[in-house]
This record gives structure tokens, sequence and C-alpha cells, in this order.
């Protein structure tokens, strides 16, 4: 069976009240409820975490390494600065998906640019809340290509 960790960064433990008008009224706790739903109904296991600091996010990516299948990371703001992150994903050495709620191409130039995505196997923005159950389905086919276990 597929392990996933979906990862989320800063402000996102916000979801549902923070600017609804742009990342919607899901809340992150409905946001894993969705995902564990789902995770039963396609056969695979998702553990969540999400984190303000981006120290705690690298640690739940090292600790991911040789432990889990794939990462859906949502990385929020570090996304555009973080080259840490960046490092620690390619280090771990672990299929990520990287996720937006927001299509962040549509928006402010800054969130253009992702570090992420450099060493990411694919990215889905735009969909909100639905964009974590089609990075799950999108990771869990990107494994049994790959025939991984």
């Amino acid at each position: 069976m597929h392990r996933f960790l979906v990862l989320n960064g800063p402000n996102l433990n916000l979801l549902g009240v923070r600017q609804p008008e742009v990342y919607g009224h899901t809340t992150l706790s409905d946001v894993e409820a969705m995902c564990l739903a789902h995770a039963e109904k396609i056969g695979v296991s998702v553990r969540f975490e999400q984190s303000n600091h981006e120290g705690v996010l690298i640690d739940a990516i090292h600790a991911a390494r040789g432990t889990l299948h794939g990462l859906i990371l949502n990385a929020g703001a570090y996304t555009h600065t973080s080259v840490a992150l960046m490092d620690a994903i390619s280090s771990a050495e672990i299929p990520t998906i990287e996720l937006h709620l927001s299509n962040t191409h549509a928006r402010e130039e800054f969130r253009h640019k992702s570090y992420i995505s450099r060493v990411a196997v694919g990215i889905i923005c735009g969909f909100g809340a639905r964009g974590y159950t089609l990075a799950m389905d999108a990771m869990k086919g990107h494994l049994d290509d790959l025939g991984a276990a």
C-alpha cells in the first residue's frame, strides 16, 4: 500500500477564515477528512502535518525519506522563497507533488516563481481543496507507473 505525507506550510492552519475569496471556506480539518476518506477509496494511506515553521517542514520531509512513498506539499509562501525546502525534497529522494489552492500563475508576479517545482514530479494549482484529492490520485498513478510498492 502506498503511504503519503500531505504536508502544509505557513498560514494553511487558517484555511476557511483567511482570505476565503482566494482560498475558499474549506478548513484544513475539512481537507484532512476529505483526504482520509479519499485514501480509503483509492487504497492508500495518508498522514497529515502542518507547520508555520520552515525547519519543522524540513524535518518532516527528512523523516519521510525511506518510510513514505510520496509527498504532497502545499508549502504556501515558502514555495517562492525556500531553497532549503527544495534541498530537503531533493535530499529525501521522495516523489513530490507541489500543490496550491489558488492558481499562483494568475496572481501576483512574485508567486510565479517556485523553488519546489524544480524538484517536484508535477504541480496542481487552482482547484481549491479538490486539489488535494487530485494530487493523491496523481501520486498514486505516478507510483503505480513506476511499479513502486
